[in-house]
């Protein structure tokens, strides 16, 4: 009998498991043991077709409004919503060193189209900018606002349905596969 192929989703979960904090980690941890007892409840951990869309919606907003402890914040925002902790964590890494200038240019980009602003987006020589970026800071500023916020509202609806979407999806293949089994009688 041959080996399984190792999939990308193979991949994905062994990078989780390192990655992403545990029930335990965070029993341990002294941050935590003000709402330990609120984080560790067992159902923030378990995956569920309504826990793991919110933890996804959750997560993006996290990942993207948030530009330092992503990961906290995802987690103590999961647990007035009853959403997957570990699905929300690992959601926020939407936003890495890779992905922030673009999600950053598009929420501008969007925010000055819908604030119908002129300002430049690209900052002014290095000189002025020296002593102009609070100007440039304050000109930009409410578009960008603006347009993370749009982009988070979009990425975090967008993110549940997909995530509800693939939830159904994984589930009618299971339940294909095992009524495919017992209609073969346990033989492929």
């Amino acid at each position: 009998m041959s080996a399984r192929p190792i999939t990308a989703w193979d991949r994905i979960a062994a990078w989780s498991r390192r990655n992403l904090p545990t029930r335990e980690s965070m029993e341990r941890s002294r941050l935590l043991r003000p709402v330990a007892h609120r984080v560790l409840a067992p159902e923030l951990w378990r995956f569920t077709r309504r826990s793991v869309p919110r933890g996804v919606a959750l997560g993006m907003v996290a990942g993207i409004l948030f530009p330092v402890a992503q990961i906290a914040i995802a987690a103590l925002i999961a647990l007035p919503f009853r959403a997957n902790v570990p699905v929300a964590a690992l959601v926020t890494f939407i936003t890495n060193p890779f992905t922030t200038p673009f999600i950053l240019f598009a929420a501008y980009q969007i925010g000055a189209w819908l604030l119908r602003s002129n300002a430049p987006a690209v900052a002014q020589p290095v000189a002025e900018a020296a002593t102009g970026w609070l100007q440039w800071l304050w000109d930009a500023g409410p578009p960008l606002v603006l347009g993370l916020l749009v982009l988070t509202a979009l990425a975090a609806v967008l993110g549940y349905a997909l995530a509800a979407l693939g939830w159904r999806l994984w589930i009618a293949r299971k339940w294909r596969h095992r009524h495919e089994h017992r209609r073969f009688g346990g033989c492929h």
